[in-house]
């Protein structure tokens, strides 16, 4: 696997084999330029690697003359909602998101508190590589300020929220398990919690980055969460990743319901009582669109990855999207997944009903997701590959918006090169897991035999 993976959506590493000092000071520089030298916005998500990587961006910042508003260890959404708010330059999210624990990164904002776009990033990376940093001399240099009240405040807007109702929830006292992977969502989940009532076992509770599991919060990672629930008698688990933007979620029978349920039960609570118009991207479960539909709402479709989603839903003004990753969005509170808002969510839809969340899940539509990676070496052409898929499947109904996904009788399929990781994912949804299995099965390996 490459040791450093550059886009323009920012870097991603292991880090003292790609990710240096000298890389995330450089990138620090360049990020700083663009933004004019303007406040930029910083937080992380307690990975053991966070602290060299955060005083070494901080001193890029510096030295072209940006003032950094420190928030410590936080989440990805609480970083982009105070990016926003601020009306910084930008904002810097340092963290290697669902990678294992010896990989780091750093994820690129927008003033609006959006990922950079492609031609953001770009103008990032040219920066960068021609080295035409602005440095100021000694009397210009930036400045750091810590704010330590921006998860207070994320939590607050939450709560302020409409569809939200504190009291409700706090009513009926729920018993919670929350798996926070010692990352970031230590320093918020438990507070919302508390604030809602809710009788709380923590696990992995401490913002140490030291991973009691692998973080990526998928239903074969949470087998410690799940008997956890069942010794608890607990109503639910809520699992996040490391800088908690992504939510799963575990019924009361100790199940876990899998990320693309987390945007249909969130979904199917806020499409009930506001109705409007619903983005996802190509990858994910037609759940939500079904529901959609049910109340009358219209989804629109996006290629892969959340500044495409964020982006459309701002042009169309919709009221409701996300990524089937656990990535919930509602752009009342801000243009970005939140696994805070999705946590509120499940609990407001528990206290307005008398049914459990597997009921909940239960009468949604029904669907199966496999998902699989092929491996691409250094020589590989992920665009090459593609293309021999598409020719190999002309017959069938192709759809192209994010790599190539073939449409079948309620069901569908789907291979596209990964924006964080060198390798093709192959995705299948069908009614059944058999069917989804088989799909992916014989996606990938036509997809092995056209690599060779």
């Amino acid at each position: 696997m490459s040791r450093l993976m550059i886009s323009v959506s920012g870097i991603r590493g292991i880090v003292g084999e790609g990710l240096t000092p000298e890389i995330i000071t450089q990138f620090a520089q360049a990020f700083g330029t663009y933004c004019e030298s303007k406040p930029v916005v910083i937080g992380w998500d307690a990975r053991v690697s966070g602290d060299m990587v955060h005083r070494a961006f901080v001193a890029g910042l510096l030295s072209v003359g940006c003032d950094v508003i420190d928030l410590g260890i936080a989440a990805t959404p609480t970083v982009q909602m105070t990016t926003k708010e601020l009306e910084c330059g930008g904002g810097i999210i340092i963290t290697a998101s669902h990678n294992p624990i010896m990989w780091n990164g750093i994820k690129m904002l927008a003033s609006d508190g959006l990922f950079l776009d492609a031609e953001q990033g770009e103008k990032v990376l040219e920066i960068r590589n021609k080295k035409t940093f602005a440095f100021k001399p000694w009397d210009q240099l930036g400045t750091v300020k810590k704010l330590n009240t921006a998860s207070a405040a994320h939590i607050e807007k939450i709560l302020a929220l409409p569809y939200i109702n504190p009291m409700q929830i706090r009513a009926r006292k729920f018993k919670v398990v929350a798996d926070c992977i010692n990352g970031a969502g230590c320093v918020i989940i438990p507070k919302l919690l508390e604030e809602l009532g809710c009788d709380s076992i923590i696990l992995n509770g401490e913002a140490n980055g030291l991973f009691a599991r692998t973080p990526e919060p998928l239903p074969e990672n949470l087998t410690a969460v799940c008997q956890t629930v069942k010794q608890h008698g607990a109503d639910l688990a809520i699992v996040v990743d490391p800088d908690s933007d992504r939510l799963a979620l575990v019924s009361e029978k100790g199940e876990p319901l899998g990320e693309e349920y987390t945007l249909g039960i969130t979904g199917d609570y806020f499409l009930k009582n506001q109705q409007g118009k619903v983005v996802v991207n190509v990858s994910t479960s037609q759940l939500l669109p079904d529901i959609a539909r049910e109340y009358g709402c219209e989804t629109e479709i996006t290629k892969v990855g959340e500044i495409n989603v964020t982006k459309h839903m701002r042009e169309i003004d919709a009221v409701f999207g996300g990524e089937g990753n656990g990535g919930v969005i509602v752009p009342d509170l801000h243009l970005g997944r939140d696994a805070i808002i999705g946590v509120a969510l499940v609990l407001q839809h528990l206290s307005s009903t008398n049914e459990t969340l597997s009921e909940i899940k239960a009468r949604l539509p029904q669907y199966e997701m496999v998902k699989l990676k092929i491996q691409l070496d250094e020589n590989s052409n992920a665009k090459a590959i593609l293309a021999k898929i598409q020719e190999k499947y002309k017959n069938e109904q192709i759809d192209l918006i994010d790599g190539l996904k073939l449409i079948r009788d309620k069901s569908w399929v789907q291979v596209r090169a990964s924006n964080t990781e060198p390798i093709l994912r192959v995705m299948a949804e069908a009614p059944t897991r058999a069917e989804a299995q088989a799909m992916a099965d014989e996606l990938r390996e036509a997809t092995e035999a056209l690599a060779r």
